[in-house]
């Protein structure tokens, strides 16, 4: 395999690293796929570096449009409160009590934050997309702020009630690694959170001007 090259300018959908390998096999197609976290991006060994970059961003934004019609429609607010009551009831005894459940496009360095005055409870709208074990998890460690401020040994055993934890917590923290976030921290009142990790192999491949043509799990496009 030739050496890849981070594109520090360009993530992906979920704030995955973008890797480009030269071929010098490849004449005329470039190719995106899913490598343990990565998207990786082929591209022609002739390619200029203003080629390059052009290419980078075509193949991440054709993914991003790919993907965003596969994905199912985002939870209302009303759902989000739904859900925070069910994992209340599940894994606290109901002894959280919500009062609502928002997506916010401000937390980008945090996966929720909550103040436990109102019981008001705000989600990133990164978690849009991700697994429910994962939206559910984050909405588990906002409700436990509901009830018990910082991260000492109550907050832990409570947070131990949700089997899925360690599971979800995995998973973030591949995000943030990934997107150069904190893995832990945040603060009540202003934003307590818990902390896409590893994808499929599945890929995609765009060549300019012929269209998605299917190829075993590709789609075809050809570069001029």
């Amino acid at each position: 395999m030739n050496d890849l090259v981070l594109h520090e300018h360009v993530t992906g959908p979920r704030g995955e690293r973008v890797l480009v390998r030269r071929s010098a096999r490849r004449r005329r197609t470039v190719s995106i796929s899913r490598r343990e976290g990565d998207l990786l991006i082929a591209i022609p060994a002739t390619f200029s570096a203003r080629q390059e970059r052009q290419w980078v961003t075509k193949m991440v934004d054709q993914l991003v449009s790919k993907e965003a019609r596969r994905a199912p429609a985002r939870r209302s607010d009303d759902a989000l409160l739904r859900m925070a009551r069910e994992v209340s009831e599940a894994h606290l005894g109901g002894r959280a009590h919500p009062t609502s459940v928002t997506w916010s496009s401000r937390q980008n360095q945090r996966w929720g934050s909550c103040t436990p005055t109102d019981g008001t409870i705000r989600l990133s709208h990164q978690l849009q997309g991700m697994p429910d074990y994962v939206v559910r998890s984050v909405m588990m460690h906002e409700l436990v702020h509901l009830l018990v401020p910082g991260h000492g040994p109550e907050f832990k055993a409570l947070m131990a009630n949700y089997p899925l934890a360690e599971k979800a917590q995995g998973f973030l923290d591949g995000v943030s690694w990934a997107k150069h976030l904190p893995e832990h921290g945040g603060e009540v009142d202003g934003g307590a959170e818990a902390g896409d990790g590893a994808a499929g192999e599945a890929g995609v491949e765009f060549a300019e001007g012929a269209g998605e043509t299917p190829a075993p799990a590709q789609s075809v496009q050809r570069a001029r």
